[in-house]
């Protein structure tokens, strides 16, 4: 299993061409956005839709080359498999196309095995590929049997779902990754699955959040009977793409606090400590894939997930700073459409989401297009467009 990368991609080989790396941007200033970039950014990813769709067949694509946008697949999905679903969707949304709805539906039913996978990442798979699916059948059954699984693996002892064994590994484990999807999943189950979302949240928050106030986040615990949690080495704290995941699930839980459970000023203490301690409000609007190395690989993938989470933040009722943490998600969706999203006229397709990076320290696809790199970077620009509640995605 690629350790900062959730799951290793299965039946599927690796690129091998040798890869350049982009222009760093994260020095420039943002340039002014003008009315249409956010338009016609968003018309970019979801024309490489089609052509991932074409490509791909009755695959999911996980990663792209950047050299000519040839896609590493899976044939199950892997735990990215939601996000290829959720592109389908918003694409699905902005056509009105029948078949466009069609196809999105046809790859979220080939997520259903997830549902009883023994792993946390269901949430990532199961929420994402069905939240856009509104009205659809499929979506709906699938997100209502997901939910009572998650439910049902929710282990009161722990305090949270375990990580599980369906990517490999140690079960008993609890990531940054296995919490965001998995709170507003487990929160659509009714009373039981709102108290299992909040303990699940609240737990990882236990581990995950710095003691002292200072410091980076440690994404990945293990537990041993004996001596209890204990952190793991890889991935390792300074690992973006977890804080943004751990930040994500705040927001998702902070939309939802609508009980002492939820422990709602908890969740806004944890959400600024997140912010102040990780960089994301005053930090590189696209950060390195590990904080501790800044001159290393860029993920722009982390920084489309900490601009979505900002979005969501932005909307909870009473939120602290909401225009300060608004103007910031622009501004990172605003970088990226800008300088890291291919344009019409070059060698390699139009539409795609460079410096993503899956595993730095595995070296596996770190200046890359990431699936769920494309699909935060549109939901979030859907968002800004009106075309997606972020209250319900």
């Amino acid at each position: 299993m690629a350790p900062t990368g959730t799951g290793s991609p299965d039946a599927c080989d690796r690129p091998s061409v040798t890869v350049t790396e982009s222009p760093d941007a994260r020095d420039r200033p943002t340039d002014s956005p003008g009315p249409d970039w956010a338009e016609e950014a968003l018309g970019l990813l979801l024309e490489r839709v089609g052509e991932t769709a074409e490509q791909v067949g009755d695959r999911f694509p996980l990663y792209a080359d950047p050299a000519d946008g040839r896609w590493t697949t899976t044939g199950r999905g892997s735990w990215t498999g939601g996000f290829w679903a959720g592109l389908l969707w918003l694409r699905a949304g902005r056509t009105g196309s029948a078949d466009d709805r069609a196809a999105a539906a046809a790859v979220t039913g080939r997520l259903a095995p997830w549902a009883g996978a023994d792993t946390s990442t269901r949430g990532l798979i199961l929420w994402y590929g069905t939240a856009l699916g509104a009205g659809d059948p499929t979506a709906q059954a699938l997100r209502e049997r997901a939910a009572k699984a998650a439910v049902g693996a929710f282990d009161p002892e722990l305090g949270l779902v375990p990580w599980g064994s369906a990517l490999g590994g140690e079960r008993l484990r609890a990531r940054t990754d296995g919490v965001p999807g998995l709170v507003p999943l487990l929160a659509s189950a009714g009373p039981e699955g709102r108290e299992a979302a909040a303990r699940h949240l609240h737990r990882h928050l236990d581990l995950c959040l710095p003691r002292d106030g200072t410091g980076r986040p440690a994404p990945a615990w293990r537990l041993d009977r004996t001596r209890g949690w204990l952190a793991e080495d890889d991935p390792a704290p300074g690992w973006t793409r977890g804080e943004a995941w751990l930040l994500l699930a705040v927001a998702d839980a902070l939309l939802r606090a609508d009980t002492p459970a939820w422990r709602a000023d908890r969740l806004t203490a944890a959400a600024e400590l997140l912010l102040a301690d990780c960089g994301m409000l005053d930090g590189p609007l696209v950060p390195p894939a590990d904080a501790r190395r800044p001159d290393g690989p860029a993920d722009s993938s982390a920084a489309a997930i900490t601009a979505v989470a900002l979005l969501k933040l932005a909307l909870v009722p009473g939120a602290v700073r909401p225009t300060v943490w608004a103007a910031r998600a622009r501004a990172v969706l605003h970088r990226l459409a800008h300088d890291h999203l291919t344009r019409p006229g070059g060698t390699r397709p139009a539409g795609m989401l460079l410096d993503g990076c899956y595993d730095a320290r595995g070296g596996t696809a770190v200046r890359h297009e990431l699936v769920w790199g494309d699909f935060f970077l549109a939901l979030g620009l859907a968002a800004l467009l009106g075309r997606a509640d972020l209250r319900r995605v």
